[in-house]
């Protein structure tokens, strides 16, 4: 299951004894996932949700603290919405329960961003309103490289009294506009698994952290992967040109070489892809990786000498990273 889907029904089901903390869970569920309606003269409160669960917690939460009639309407997904939504509905008061919620101000006016109890409430409300907004529209992608929990807002306002809550809370949280939506984004890993603590979704959170665990396990060892799979190719490479400098080497040198140069030199000639500490080991005996690379620098140097003497190319001239 979706990560966004299991912190939805684990949100769903927690359990919140303050009645002010739950009041801060639905008026914020109501501002993120609501509007108000003006229908023959009177205000109906409307909210879509995404979640059964979440919608009937709404739905009763509205019912025991305040007192009205939630109506619980489920609509079948369509051409535009996959997967059914779920939609409360308070007609009969809904104008009461806007001002009780702070949807509306004392003037009657609808709020824009979130009512001001619920902004500068308790630790504990400031949770509930980041429940809320999560619960209305909230997401949360695999942990890695592209990780994020965002909220979709209804507007500016709403998105900056978010931030502020998530900031009472020492989670550092970013507001801004995607394609014509106001979001609010937490990017950070560690942020991230502070928030979903706080929200309440601990059960989901050990999860998150055994995936991103995993996915940076996964991530180092395929970055130390590359890292030798990248040196391995450079030491093949710089092996095939030794290679070719010392076929010069020999040619120039002819047979005035002494005996043991001229063994490390065939050496490197009938192994040209092995790594210096593979030819010591070839060697008989073995030789340490710093003997076998003594003795062929000795025979290059060597060779060049004997090459400036005659006025030939030295062993520079070779083709570099050829192999026979």
């Amino acid at each position: 299951m979706a990560l966004t889907a299991l912190v939805k029904d684990e949100l769903a089901k927690l359990e919140v004894p303050k009645s002010s903390t739950r009041r801060a869970e639905v008026a914020t569920v109501l501002r993120f996932a609501g509007g108000l309606h003006l229908v023959s003269g009177q205000i109906v409160i409307e909210a879509e949700l995404d979640h059964r669960e979440t919608a009937r917690r709404v739905q009763t939460a509205i019912e025991e603290l305040y007192g009205h009639h939630c109506e619980l309407i489920t609509v079948s997904g369509g051409a535009l919405k996959h997967g059914g939504h779920y939609v409360l509905r308070v007609q009969r008061g809904g104008e009461a329960l806007a001002r009780q919620t702070g949807l509306l101000d004392t003037r009657g006016r609808p709020v824009r961003g979130l009512p001001p109890t619920v902004v500068n409430g308790s630790l504990a409300e400031s949770e509930a309103v980041m429940r809320g907004a999560f619960m209305a529209h909230g997401s949360l992608t695999e942990p890695g490289r592209s990780s994020a929990m965002e909220f979709t807002c209804p507007g500016p306002e709403a998105a900056l009294a978010l931030v502020g809550s998530a900031r009472r809370l020492d989670i550092f949280a970013k507001a801004r506009e995607v394609r014509g939506a106001d979001r609010v984004v937490v990017r950070d890993g560690e942020t991230i698994g502070q928030l979903l603590r706080r929200m309440g979704a601990s059960g989901v959170l050990s999860q998150w952290q055994d995936r991103r665990t995993h996915r940076e396990v996964r991530a180092t060892a395929n970055r130390l992967a590359n890292f030798d799979d990248a040196n391995l190719r450079r030491s093949a490479q710089a092996a095939v040109a030794a290679g070719a400098r010392v076929e010069r080497a020999l040619e120039i040198l002819g047979d005035d070489v002494p005996e043991h140069l001229h063994y490390a030199g065939r050496l490197r000639l009938a192994h040209r892809h092995a790594s210096l500490d593979e030819l010591g080991r070839l060697a008989d005996p073995p030789l340490t990786k710093d003997a076998i690379a003594g003795r062929i620098r000795r025979l290059l140097a060597m060779a060049d000498k004997q090459a400036a003497t005659e006025g030939i190319p030295g062993t520079d001239t070779a083709p570099q990273g050829t192999s026979r």
